[in-house]
């Protein structure tokens, strides 16, 4: 895999031998267009600006960024110097999502100042491995998530955990994508997400495109059709997991699990081990980015808030482990998961 993701019908991120080209996220479902960046400047500007979203594909396109940087800079005398900042740039571009500081510690450790040449053949082998291993997690994850939905399974999904978030393949939606391969009649019920709506614009787009019904709703009707018995399963993503099984995800997320631990429906969550983040003990230690105030007061061209009105835009919220009925990973399912059983998965 040298060119570009195994993504089903969708091609998050491609290399192309001096770049990495990331679909822009912000102009879908209207258009299909990639931008290419050629330093980690670019690449952190990309992520910070949601071009690219969803916590492993922020990895996959941070490493990426330290190899076009090792590129950029091989041969000056600074060289060692310029690759710290880029480390240091890049991991500032977000802070919920651990998948990113992950990716830039492993790729920090790949690299030799010493040896420039071979450090960047080595930078660019260690983020294609990474790309790689994605979407053998999150092949992974589909094959063990895809035993939990029988036929028939009307499943509420919330933001976008797809192939559009990861490498390829998807973690929530490549549960789903996964069990619609073994023959199993899935229909999706797609939260819009509010305030940038990464259901509708981006979930909804990828199921559409492959065919799998979809019904994109209100984020304030999930509630209701879980009341008049609509929804069989719950299944989303995450951006950092504690060492405890509480699960920061898109804002919204800890509402869906309170309603459907109200309904008895069962709550899902599939994310890679690079999620888990075993140095906090609890979900209360996980940073909450605060996003722009422009993103809840209207979207693109379109205002609606009244002017001058104070804003809050959280973009993550926690969901307590008592409220996970299950946590899927590329290692296995964790039902109930806890301190204990996650620990059980490092080896």
């Amino acid at each position: 895999m040298d060119a570009e993701t195994d993504t089903a019908a969708v091609v998050t991120m491609r290399w192309t031998g001096d770049a990495v080209e990331l679909l822009d996220q912000r102009l879908l479902p209207e258009q299909v267009v990639y931008v290419r960046c050629a330093s980690a400047a670019a690449v952190a500007d990309a992520i910070r600006d949601m071009v690219v979203r969803g916590a492993p594909a922020i990895g996959v396109a941070a490493a990426f960024g330290v190899a076009v940087e090792a590129l950029r800079v091989q041969g000056r005398p600074d060289a060692g110097v310029a690759m710290e900042e880029a480390f240091a740039r890049l991991a500032a571009s977000r802070p919920t999502a651990v998948n990113l500081f992950w990716a830039i510690d492993r790729m920090r450790a790949g690299y030799d100042p010493q040896d420039p040449r071979r450090a960047t053949e080595a930078m660019v082998a260690e983020a294609l491995a990474i790309m790689e291993q994605d979407v053998a997690a999150n092949r992974a994850m589909g094959a063990h998530g895809a035993a939990l939905l029988p036929d028939g399974a009307r499943v509420l999904t919330h933001c976008n955990a797809g192939a559009l978030a990861t490498a390829g393949w998807g973690t929530a939606l490549g549960v789903i994508r996964s069990a619609v391969a073994q023959g199993k009649a899935i229909s999706v019920i797609v939260d819009e997400t509010r305030p940038y709506l990464q259901g509708a614009r981006l979930t909804a787009w990828e199921l559409v495109r492959e065919g799998i019904p979809a019904t994109l709703i209100t984020d304030s009707m999930a509630g209701h059709l879980m009341a008049t018995g609509e929804v069989d399963a719950v299944i989303v993503g995450a951006d950092r997991i504690a060492a405890n099984g509480d699960t920061a995800n898109k804002i919204g997320t800890y509402m869906v699990a309170v309603l459907a631990g109200h309904h008895g429906i069962p709550f899902y969550v599939a994310a890679p081990w690079s999620t888990v983040d075993l140095a906090l003990p609890d979900g209360s230690a996980i940073p909450i980015e605060e996003r722009s105030a422009e993103e809840v007061t209207g979207f693109r061209d379109q205002h609606w808030a009244a002017g001058g009105v104070a804003v809050r835009n959280p973009a993550f919220d926690v969901t307590p482990a008592a409220l996970v009925t299950a946590l899927i990973t590329e290692r296995g399912v964790v039902h109930a998961p806890d301190t204990a059983q996650i620990a059980a998965l490092i080896d």
